[in-house]
């Protein structure tokens, strides 16, 4: 597969988890905020190990990337809106 195939194989992963707890009653505030944390967590994993922590500039590079993401997925979210609207 391709990266963006990985990406897309991955991202479905965690929305039916997502969707699946929502099943299970749990509110889709509560799962988004643990989604929020899990990406965190994982984040500064990735940047610092399980013993490390991020400096505050790597803080800033991991809110600019998910800024960036957001911003992204919003843009699609438009688009798929104005096509479907026509």
């Amino acid at each position: 597969m391709s990266d963006k195939e990985n990406h897309q194989h991955c991202t479905q992963q965690f929305i039916d988890l997502a969707n699946t707890l929502k099943k299970e009653g749990f509110e889709p505030q509560l799962i988004s905020a643990s989604l929020m944390s899990a990406t965190a967590i994982y984040a500064t994993y990735v940047s610092a190990g399980n013993e490390g922590g991020l400096q505050p500039s790597g803080v800033d590079k991991v809110v600019m990337m998910f800024r960036r993401n957001l911003e992204h997925i919003q843009e699609r979210k438009k688009e798929e809106m104005e096509a479907r609207d026509g």
